[in-house]
């Protein structure tokens, strides 16, 4: 049994049981989160698909916590000119655990 979620504009794929990085949530660590917006669903063989969402499916997570994630270097270059510009990002993210799908 898995299900396929929408958070932050990303879609992943849950089953019970699993650790997945989100998009931040602003949750806090312990707290449990209820995902309305589930695009498939695939429970003992059969296969149900949204329009875009499932109604009145739900995927329940419990918050494990809140990271930043790995440096992203951004670099602008112009040829010819001398013009390098040299920027790092970090995003940060929600470690979760599935607990009913």
């Amino acid at each position: 049994m898995f299900a396929v979620i929408e958070s932050g504009g990303k879609q992943y794929k849950v089953k019970q049981g699993d650790k997945v990085l989100l998009e931040r949530l602003g949750a806090k660590p312990g707290e449990t989160v209820v995902f309305d917006k589930v695009l498939l669903k695939e429970e003992n063989g059969k296969t149900e698909i949204g329009t875009p969402y499932i109604k009145g499916a739900t995927v329940e997570v419990s918050v494990i916590e809140e990271k930043r994630g790995k440096k992203q270097i951004v670099f602008r270059y112009h040829s010819k000119t001398r013009y390098r510009k040299k920027k790092t990002h970090r995003q940060t993210r929600t470690a979760v655990s599935v607990t009913k799908v």
